[in-house]
């Protein structure tokens, strides 16, 4: 008797299939079992609403993990930015896989780079953090740029640049991989202009936790070296107080030494959305060996953000 197929619960956006498709691909091969996609709506699909205004934080999780508590899926694919920072009990980060690019990246009319845009360009994001980072390069460079608020998919937000409505559209370069149409990016923003979401790039991949057989067969798909990556600029988020939806950036990358991983060092950035201000730090360590770790390293970072004004830049903090 062939084992019956593990449900995947996934969103229905183009992007979140393409990478739940990716997913299911390796989870046949590493348990030959099969593999059946169970597409589910969460709020954050169906609403028009700007996510600042939804709350951001789990609008596009909730109905997945939803759908596992309730028995309807096995587990579930996220984009690793998405998940709340705080991790429910009952269910299982089973795993971190190898992370895509973490960089954003521009779409701009006639090809243009992000400093070749001329002044009163009109940009699209719907990212307060992008915003805020986006207009503090634009005010030390002398260029007056207008960021303009947008939602929508992919092809959406594209479309405006396309249409002419807009003359940039800032994206996440992991999304426009998994689609395959990478090929459209006119500017690769480097880090040190935008720093990415906290776990931008990576997934996550979730199942409940008294599953034990399941979360050690989905383990195989970690990556420690991710893990510990994500796991600090969340912990830096977590400690800021701030959801996905506020203007806090943060990157942890691992610095070599030829072959050898030395050092991992973690940047964060907290920005006033006009670009008027910028808390921008980085520490550096040893790579984390533990979970405890790497929740230290983002911890000690927000501390110190915090203590040059951090708080004050983010608005309206959730209690």
């Amino acid at each position: 008797m062939t084992e019956r197929a593990l449900r995947l619960g996934t969103r229905r956006s183009k992007l979140a299939m393409a990478q739940s498709g990716q997913v299911a691909d390796t989870v046949r091969r590493l348990t030959g079992r099969p593999v059946e996609l169970v597409e589910i709506t969460t709020y954050g699909d169906t609403s028009r609403e700007h996510l600042a205004q939804i709350g951001g934080t789990g609008v596009f999780v909730t109905a997945l993990r939803d759908a596992l508590l309730g028995g309807e899926v096995d587990f579930a694919v996220h984009s690793l930015k998405d998940l709340p920072t705080a991790q429910p009990d009952d269910l299982a980060l089973a795993a971190v896989p190898p992370r895509e690019d973490p960089r954003d990246v521009l779409i701009a009319r006639d090809g243009l780079t992000f400093p070749e845009l001329t002044s009163g360009a009109r940009i699209g994001t719907g990212s307060p953090r992008r915003m805020a980072q986006l207009n503090a390069y634009a005010r030390n460079h002398g260029i007056a740029i207008e960021t303009v608020p947008i939602r929508g998919n992919i092809d959406t937000r594209i479309g405006f640049v396309r249409k002419g409505e807009l003359d940039a559209v800032v994206l996440a370069a992991a999304g426009l991989h998994r689609v395959g149409r990478i090929d459209e990016v006119t500017d690769f923003l480097s880090v040190d202009t935008v720093l990415p979401a906290p776990g931008q790039g990576a997934l996550a991949i979730e199942c409940v936790a008294s599953d034990a057989s399941l979360t050690a067969a989905l383990a195989e798909l970690d990556d420690p070296y991710t893990r510990a990556a994500v796991t600090a600029e969340r912990s830096l988020l977590a400690a800021l107080e701030a959801g996905c939806s506020a203007p806090v950036g943060a990157l942890a990358d691992l610095l070599a030494d030829g072959q050898i991983v030395k050092e991992m060092r973690l940047r964060g950035v907290v920005g006033a959305t006009d670009g008027s201000a910028l808390v921008q730090l980085s520490t550096t360590g040893p790579v984390p060996e533990t979970h405890d770790q790497a929740l230290a390293l983002g911890r000690e970072l927000a501390a110190e953000m915090l203590a040059k004004g951090a708080a004050g830049l983010m608005g309206e903090r959730a209690l």
